[in-house]
């Protein structure tokens, strides 16, 4: 193999610093095997080498949980998209897709308790915010094939934090309903792959989960 091959996967594990390794300013680091692996790339402390440290906004310089003062921030328009699904037997699926489940149409159902749940957020999240939300939209699609229904619950609202955890908690519930509705028949569906699929507005700007735009 040429020297210019991609080195084994050990060789490359072994430039990297761990924790407890002693800084050493002769050694170089290999800053473009890091950002590869995006990787965070350490400093040098008086002890040796660290990552930078993640700061959760919910927590103060004492280590105390709060809420986030955003008193200061501008009203913008904000915009948040979950996404996740819930996964069945096929005559779950079919009994959904048909409206022939003993409690009834479950998606309907199912559709007001994401909206329910998408305006109550703050009573559920200790640290949410509580926001007078303009618009919640859902929407479910099943798939025959996977024996899975789908939901997508999109938030927005004019203020100054953003909507991504009433997103989420409205997919939540709305995939919690659809168990709720069909557990009698089916106790081993799964819901899974909850996620933020988009959000928009606000200082850190436009973010799309990959593989999750919208045409």
């Amino acid at each position: 193999m040429p020297q210019s091959a991609a080195m084994p996967a050990r060789e490359a594990d072994a430039k990297m610093p761990r924790p407890g390794d002693k800084f050493n300013a002769a050694v170089p680091i290999d800053t473009k095997f890091m950002a590869r692996k995006r990787i965070a790339a350490p400093v040098a402390t008086p002890r040796g080498l660290a990552t930078p440290p993640v700061h959760f906004t919910h927590f103060d310089a004492q280590g105390q949980a709060h809420m986030v003062d955003v008193g200061g921030k501008d009203v913008t328009r904000r915009v948040a998209r979950a996404t996740g699904s819930i996964a069945m037997l096929p005559a779950t699926c079919k009994a959904i897709e048909a409206g022939r489940t003993k409690k009834g149409d479950v998606l309907a159902v199912a559709r007001i308790a994401a909206i329910m749940a998408a305006k109550r957020t703050s009573e559920l999240i200790p640290l949410c915010h509580p926001l007078a939300l303009t618009n919640v939209a859902v929407e479910f699609a099943i798939d025959a094939a996977a024996n899975s229904v789908s939901i997508e619950v999109t938030c927005e609202t004019l203020d100054r934090t953003g909507v991504e955890m009433e997103a989420l908690t409205g997919a939540s519930v709305g995939l919690l309903t659809i168990y709720d509705m069909c557990k009698s028949a089916d106790r081993a569906m799964r819901i899974v792959e909850v996620a933020l699929a988009e959000k928009a507005g606000g200082k850190s700007g436009h973010f799309v989960r990959p593989g999750t735009a919208k045409a």
